[in-house]
């Protein structure tokens, strides 16, 4: 159970984001549209993480996607949404400046 909710949260092992990207991973960004346009990672999808279940088919399915937002919190959200809609590889990047 600890394990589970160490992975939902992102608390887990760090995963090498940059390689993912490197290698075609999708960076989406669930903050809203002002946060978003403050600051955010180079080549990033913004998809605020309340109309996340509504734009998802925007995003393929056959690569990694990377979540992300201010602190964690949002991005481990978008992460379960993810999962549990047919999404195979997806992480939580945790906070966008950590990217």
């Amino acid at each position: 159970m600890i394990e589970m909710l160490k992975q939902l949260f992102g608390l887990g092992p760090k995963v090498d984001t940059a390689a993912l990207i490197a290698n075609g991973a999708v960076v989406v960004d669930v903050r809203t549209k002002q946060e978003f346009a403050s600051g955010h990672v180079k080549g990033s999808v913004n998809i605020p993480l309340d109309v996340l279940s509504s734009k998802m088919q925007e995003l393929p399915k056959d690569k990694a996607i990377i979540t992300c937002c201010a602190s964690g919190m949002r991005s481990a959200s978008a992460k379960s949404i993810l999962l549990n809609n047919g999404f195979k590889e997806v992480y939580n990047g945790g906070s966008w400046r950590s990217i």
